[in-house]
Formats: structure tokens, sequence, C-alpha cells
């Protein structure tokens, strides 16, 4: 299992040289929120701001920076299409304005762009109109910091503590929907299991999910943490039931959700009420089928997509009204 904070990890040390754009504060409607936050080294970044013009703004002055040599360095040439999320432009030219505070307004960057810097750190200050083409209508303060060893790991740091409080998503069964739904949600804030009672249905998996191989799959639910997810979609209508029962009997569950018709639901709720000493308020939890049935597209990518969308929901919902400790992270790190 490669861990987003092994990501973070490898692109620290992937440049000599990196800078830490940071939204440190914003007013009105912005695309992320503060804290939020990009790596960005001459040749690559780590992250988002929210893209558009005002992450492009903040990625010129960050290689600026970059390429501007530091006391004691000799100077250093842009070099003209540097590659940035699969996307190759020509770098802004290095800012000839001598090392030490300053600030610039810079009208063809926007009215009311400005711009402090000095020698390892930069300030801007952007308000989000037509004049950039991204009419958010808010204004984002943005900080840019060379990052020196102290800040790379604080930034690990940040990100092992937000790590460890991910909400927990346990996706039971690796066939063709287990599959495309463990690689949806490999790509949001959380940590997914994916369980199988099949070695080979655990092959393929994204780096980021971990797998678990058990002859008893319903023992997972017991151990898992509260506000937790749990997706159940095994080969086998048995297994399901029992994975399904233990989950709605915990009652600190975020979501509980089977794949499945409206017989498979009707035949498990008879099942669960008379013989698993099931509650209707217990199986009123159950979200089944997965997804919903609006959309009838059954092909395991869509459902995956829907499901997905219903899961995250049900997370930063549940999340809300626990305590801090459990919500959604949204922090600098884990956000980026």
């Amino acid at each position: 299992m490669n861990s987003k904070v092994q990501s973070l990890r490898d692109f620290l040390a992937s440049a000599d040289r990196i800078a830490l754009v940071e939204v440190a504060g914003t007013k009105g409607s912005t695309p992320r929120e503060k804290g939020a936050f990009m790596l960005v080294s001459r040749a690559a970044i780590f992250g988002t701001i929210g893209g558009g013009q005002l992450e492009y703004m903040a990625i010129d002055k960050a290689r600026q920076m970059l390429f501007s040599p530091l006391e004691g360095e000799m100077s250093a040439k842009p070099t003209e299409g540097v590659l940035s999320e699969g996307t190759a432009r020509a770098l802004s030219p290095v800012d000839p304005t001598p090392p030490g505070s300053f600030a610039a307004t810079l009208p063809s960057r926007g009215r009311g762009t400005r711009i402090e810097v000095d020698k390892v750190c930069a300030t801007l200050d952007v308000p989000l109109g037509p004049e950039i083409g991204q009419c958010c209508g808010g204004r984002v303060e943005v900080l840019i910091r060379l990052v020196d060893a102290a800040l790379a790991a604080e930034l690990v740091a940040v990100a092992e503590a937000e790590e460890a409080h991910l909400p927990r998503v346990y996706v039971f069964g690796g066939g063709h929907v287990g599959q495309a739904l463990a690689s949806t949600i490999a790509l949001l804030p959380v940590h997914c299991v994916v369980i199988e009672t099949r070695a080979e249905a655990l092959e393929g998996m994204p780096e980021t999910v971990e797998t678990r191989l058990t002859a008893m799959p319903e023992a997972m639910v017991r151990n898992a943490p509260a506000g937790a997810a749990f997706a159940i979609l095994t080969h086998d209508h048995a297994l399901d039931f029992l994975i399904v029962a233990e989950a709605l009997k915990r009652g600190d569950t975020a979501y509980v959700g089977m794949i499945g018709s409206k017989t498979k639901k009707a035949t498990f709720r008879n099942w669960f009420l008379k013989s698993a000493a099931g509650s209707e308020a217990e199986f009123a939890r159950l979200v089944s089928p997965i997804g919903g049935d609006t959309v009838k597209d059954k092909r395991p990518q869509v459902i995956a997509a829907l499901a997905a969308a219903e899961i995250m929901t049900a997370l930063v919902s549940h999340n809300a009204t626990s305590s801090a400790d459990h919500q959604v992270p949204h922090g600098r790190v884990m956000a980026g």
C-alpha cells in the first residue's frame, strides 16, 4: 500500500528546491478553502489550490522564486515549456526586482492584484474577477514559501496526523464493481480497505488502497472504528447478509450499503428480522441498492461513481454532527 503521505514524501525528495503555495485567507466565493495547498518544483506540481488563473499566477510566481538565485548561488535560467499536470507552457521570466521586500501592482494580472515578495516568501492578494477570467467573486490571499528542511518535516507530520484520522471506507468484495469502487474512492480523502475471501480478486487494486484477505470478512466490521462506511458487494449473497447484519447492529456507522435488487433487499429484510434478531430501526439504516435506483445504467464504473458520491455525502454528514476529532479532514496537507 502506497499511502498519500508517501506520495508527499516522494515529491519532497524529487527536487532540490520546492515552493509551498498555500491559501492563507479567503473572502467570499473562492475555489478552495483556507489551508488548501500545493507544492511546486521547477518541473512538476503536487496538489492544487483550485485551478484556473489564480493557480497559474501562483505557479508562475513560485517558479520565479525557484529559478531566482539565493545568496551565494549562481543564477539559473528558466526553461521554456516546463510540464505542469501534463500541460506545457512557458514560464514567466525571473522577477528582475532586487532582493528585499517590495510591493507591485500588476494590471496585466487583474486590477487590484498585489504581490508582496522577499527572497524566500511571497504573498499574492488576488480578486477573483473578470480581469483574470475567474469570476468567482471572492478574494484569495496566497502565501508562497520556499520549503526548507523544517517546513518539509512539518508538512509530513501534519499529513501523517491527518491520514491517521481519515474516515474509513470498507469495501467488501473485489469483483467488477468492487474494483471500480475502490479505484474511485482511492481519489478521495478517505482510507479505503478492500476485504476479500479470494486472493485473486485483490489483484490490481490501486496502490493507495489497503487490502485484506480473510476467511471471515464479517469480523472486519466488528473491529472497524466508529463513523466508518461499509459497502457490501461480495460474490455470495449469504456472505453479504452476514456482513450487512454485523454493520447494521453496530449503530455507530456513517453508511451501510449493499449492492442488489429490490428483491434481494426484501429477502435480506425477512432474514434479518426473523433469523438475525434484527430490528426495523436497524434495517432502516441500510442503503440498497448502493448508488440509488434513479440511474438505470448498471455498468460497474457508473455504479461506482454513484456509490462513491453517496458514501462521501454520508461521511461528511455523519462527521459534521460528531466531534471535531472525527470530522473529514480538510486541512492544508491532505486537502491538497
